[in-house]
């Protein structure tokens, strides 16, 4: 089944804001077992969405629709589309009772562009909002179905999983489509493909894999439809047989970010960065885990000399005589930040990602890694020889695998 989505908003053309509706709809959509073929943002205007709503359902089996559904005037959807399935705009009572529910319920009071938010499309099949007072709507034509939805992430978040893929799911059984993701560490995309090609060459049809780099690793997707997908686990398989001797992670969100979150957790201790050359990247990769919270507790990314100093309390003697990217910096950097924010473990980082600033006794790549820990702190010296994006990924990982090795081995577990 083919799909399209279609954002409706000024704000997004206009860079005020982030699509993120896109990306989740098409990754719910994907999972469903539909193709996404297109993704389009238009304005807000009545010879636009007209224009393109006649566009996808030219196209596509399925469109999805969102944003326009506010009480202002310039939100034209619900309008454009009662024109476009020719029916009439009419007061729902049952939606309006909805609203005002739902209001009173916030301790709010119904005002008029509330009630106007009840006049719908009489042809449409109302998807009732829970968090919010734009309901969706569900159109059918020719075998066709257009959803219109609220622009707002959680409204829309909330009626996708608790109307559209079940319904999507009930019209359409016959959509199957279910992926593994693992990722690859230390091992440039080319290569890796080099690595995969005769594998790929008896992939068979139905199967797909793809590629998608970041600094540091490769995430791989295996992704099987229709019936190949009851095949997926034993091709999956084969696949991890044939990256024997790679250092590759498991799962969508795997990883050393996730292992070193699950060793904190297990050992009840918390960590914070202290971050130079890689600018808050550490720090991403940790809080990008669900739950980390219960023990990441800060980072500061310590870009500039004086930062380091007033911050984290590096001394300036250490940084006169030794330079930033060294091992008495990282260390206090370490120090600095674990008593700063309070835990257990700290991280730091200083290096030179280049593709300038390198030096005959600090070339482009020398970076510098400090932990400190409860009883020592420990730092280590890379030179890595990749892009600045790569250096200051392979930076990250190892500075992950060290905080790893001093939870799990460090004196204070012993």
């Amino acid at each position: 089944m083919k799909a399209i989505i279609i954002t409706i908003g000024d704000e997004i053309l206009l860079g005020q804001i982030l699509d993120t509706n896109s990306q989740y709809i098409s990754r719910q959509l994907t999972r469903l077992g539909a193709e996404v073929a297109d993704i389009l943002s238009i304005a807000d205007q009545r010879e636009e969405i007209w224009q393109w709503v006649d566009y996808a359902m030219k196209q596509a089996e399925l469109i999805i629709v969102t944003g326009g559904l506010g009480p202002t005037k310039d939100d034209m959807t619900k309008k454009v589309l009662a024109e476009y399935f020719d029916t009439r705009l009419v007061m729902n009572e049952e939606v309006l009772r909805w609203i005002e529910k739902l209001l009173e319920n916030g301790g709010m009071r119904m005002n008029e562009g509330n009630r106007s938010q009840a006049i719908l499309p009489e042809s449409a099949k109302i998807l009732y909002n829970r968090k919010g007072t734009a309901s969706g709507m569900w159109f059918e034509r020719d075998g066709k179905v257009l959803v219109s939805l609220p622009g707002v992430p959680f409204e829309m978040e909330d009626l996708m999983i608790q109307s559209v893929i079940p319904e999507l799911q009930r019209l359409y059984p016959h959509l199957h489509l279910d992926y593994r993701m693992l990722k690859v560490y230390d091992i440039p995309e080319s290569e890796l493909a080099l690595l995969l090609e005769k594998w790929e060459e008896h992939l068979p049809e139905g199967f797909s894999l793809a590629y998608l780099p970041s600094p540091g690793f490769v995430k791989l997707r295996l992704t099987a439809k229709g019936d190949q997908v009851f095949n997926l686990d034993a091709r999956y398989d084969s696949l991890k047989e044939t990256l024997e001797g790679q250092h590759y992670t498991e799962g969508e969100n795997g990883g050393t970010e996730r292992e070193l979150g699950e060793l904190l957790m297990l050992k009840g201790k918390t960590i914070a960065t202290a971050e130079s050359c890689t600018g808050g990247n550490i720090a991403a990769q940790l809080t990008s885990i669900a739950g980390s919270s219960a023990y990441f507790r800060g980072s500061v990314v310590a870009y500039a000399n004086d930062v380091k100093e007033r911050v984290l309390g590096v001394r300036p003697e250490s940084l006169e005589q030794f330079g930033a990217v060294s091992e008495p910096v990282v260390r206090q950097m370490a120090e600095g930040a674990r008593r700063l924010i309070g835990t257990d473990y700290a991280v730091s980082t200083s290096g030179i990602a280049g593709p300038t600033g390198g030096t005959a006794e600090k070339p482009v790549g020398t970076v510098w890694i400090g932990v400190a820990g409860p009883e020592r702190t420990i730092a280590r010296k890379f030179v890595f020889s990749f892009t600045r994006e790569r250096n200051i990924g392979k930076a990250t990982m190892k500075a992950i695998e060290m905080v790893i090795e001093e939870v799990r081995n460090g004196a204070v577990n012993r």
